[in-house]
């Protein structure tokens, strides 16, 4: 089934852009929710499910073979050739090889499993991610206190804690002490962490840690280490964070991994605390509005014009992906979140992404026990080239206090329209987060830069603070309709 529908028909404007969105037929006898997508050379597709299975995915015949199977919970796949993939599956970081050349694997090498494993149910594991220097990064989840741990584990077990091994072993008296252990915990090696191994697998070094259930993990443009999170404790709302080595990113569990640890189980750290290590968010996801549950980000290649370079990230939950435009302030990425494919029949449980070299988008979807979709999408833009969208979202300082330097593809002749308002979500062990500290941002001034491509916002912007702004009124001067009526920039540092 091929749908073609404008981003605007819902909104009744003329779409400056619109894709086709096609469902492709899934592989008969195989359950359809898709743990990871990359595209080989040859524009074929290489696709990892839930329940075990590695496949491929033929377009022009809209056929599948099989790779491999026999695979624990895949939830990510890098297809270094199309004889050689790498899987994160969730007790290790596996190389499927085809060497006989009759296109199924006939070796499973173990490239890295140096984490620990309790036998809980959340201890999922996601990536790889591959840097600009062939490095790999993968994420771990932490365990969930919706059961315990086995008696047999892998691994160093983490003392800090107010149960102990014994205690922790689940038993039909679990639900008694389930409380105790924390809603999500980390009690064997680096559960909450993002670890970086060398191209061979061979060292690892810790890289980052502080997460909860980092599903979305991967490389902008520039090289930065991107993960995104999901709402829960410690998370008022789903967080996008760029990497840097040994940064602390919120969700205290994972700290007693960080080497030199001393200080007891580190959920009983005082909050304002663990508020002053931590490395604040680049962008956030509003709850419920924006997005629910963020996955993997990836990179928007040059055959999509004027989206060329920046992130794309997909959604669960919502009918929709989400645009991310960086802005480095004092040295921190932080930047812009922007609704994509509103109107579009792209549907929800957007999982997994990745791009062929003629622009094709591919889309793994999946819904577990939760909100979303299955099976595997095709994306193709059409006069994209013509799209009105947002190209840059920059916080500056002025003369007069600060604005933000907005900039478009097309010129406009107003940009009266634009409102802001800013808002915030709470940092605390609690599950989630209202909204709170609303208030609308005044502009008091709006300067043309140039021919109308940028515009200057005058502001007193809000430290810490989402700043939304409300773009549905604009219109280029060739009267085309902005894609992506709103953006939330996330104000963690102030230039």
């Amino acid at each position: 089934m091929i749908r073609h529908l404008s981003y605007f028909a819902l909104l009744g404007t003329v779409a400056a852009a619109s894709f086709t969105v096609e469902r492709m037929p899934n592989p008969p006898g195989v359950d359809p929710q898709i743990g990871g997508v990359d595209v080989l050379p040859d524009g074929k597709v290489a696709v990892v499910f839930h329940r075990g299975e590695a496949m491929v995915f033929d377009p022009a015949a809209k056929t599948w073979s099989k790779f491999a199977e026999g695979l624990q919970e895949p939830l990510g796949v890098l297809a270094e050739s199309p004889s050689s993939w790498l899987v994160m599956q969730r007790a290790e970081l596996t190389r499927l090889k085809d060497t006989d050349g009759d296109g199924k694997a006939d070796e499973y090498e173990t490239l890295f499993d140096g984490f620990g494993m309790t036998g809980n149910y959340h201890e999922f594991a996601f990536g790889p991610a591959k840097g600009p220097d062939g490095s790999l990064y993968i994420s771990l989840n932490l365990a969930s206190n919706g059961a315990g741990v086995r008696e047999e584990i892998r691994g160093k077990w983490s003392e800090p804690g107010v149960l102990d091994f014994k205690q922790m072993i689940a038993d039909n008296e679990w639900g008694k002490r389930a409380e105790q252990a924390g809603r999500m915990y980390s009690r064997v090696p680096w559960r909450g962490w993002v670890l970086k191994l060398s191209p061979d697998g061979k060292t690892m070094t810790p890289f980052a840690c502080g997460f909860r259930s980092p599903d979305g993990i991967g490389v902008d443009a520039d090289g930065h280490v991107l993960v995104t999170d999901n709402q829960g404790d410690w998370r008022g709302t789903s967080p996008l964070h760029a990497l840097k080595p040994g940064g602390f990113h919120g969700h205290p569990a994972s700290l007693v991994w960080q080497e030199g640890w001393n200080q007891g189980d580190p959920r009983k750290l005082p909050v304002e605390k663990l508020d002053a290590m931590r490395t604040k968010e680049s962008g956030r996801f509003a709850q419920g509005e924006l997005a629910n549950s963020p996955t993997q980000p990836v990179v928007i290649p040059a055959t999509w014009g004027p989206y060329a370079r920046h992130t794309l990230i997909g959604e669960m939950n919502q009918k929709r992906m989400v645009r991310f435009l960086a802005d480095d302030v004092n040295g921190f990425r932080q930047g812009a979140l922007i609704p994509m494919f509103d109107g579009t029949d792209l549907g929800n449980g957007n999982h997994r992404l990745a791009f062929g070299k003629d622009g094709t988008l591919w889309v793994g979807k999946t819904h577990l026990s939760w909100a979303g979709a299955e099976g595997l999408v095709k994306v193709t833009p059409v006069e994209i080239g013509d799209s009105f969208i947002v190209t840059g979202v920059k916080l500056e300082k002025t003369p007069e206090g600060h604005a933000f330097r907005i900039s478009f593809n097309k010129p406009l002749p107003s940009v009266n329209s634009i409102r802001i308002n800013r808002f915030n979500y709470l940092y605390h062990e609690e599950y989630g987060s209202p909204k709170v500290d609303e208030a609308a941002v005044e502009i008091t001034k709006r300067e043309k830069v140039g021919d109308g491509h940028e515009w200057l916002l005058s502001v007193t912007p809000k430290l810490g603070d989402i700043h939304r702004f409300d773009l549905g009124g604009l219109r280029s001067e060739d009267g085309k309709g902005l894609e992506g009526k709103s953006v939330d920039y996330q104000a963690s540092e102030l230039p």
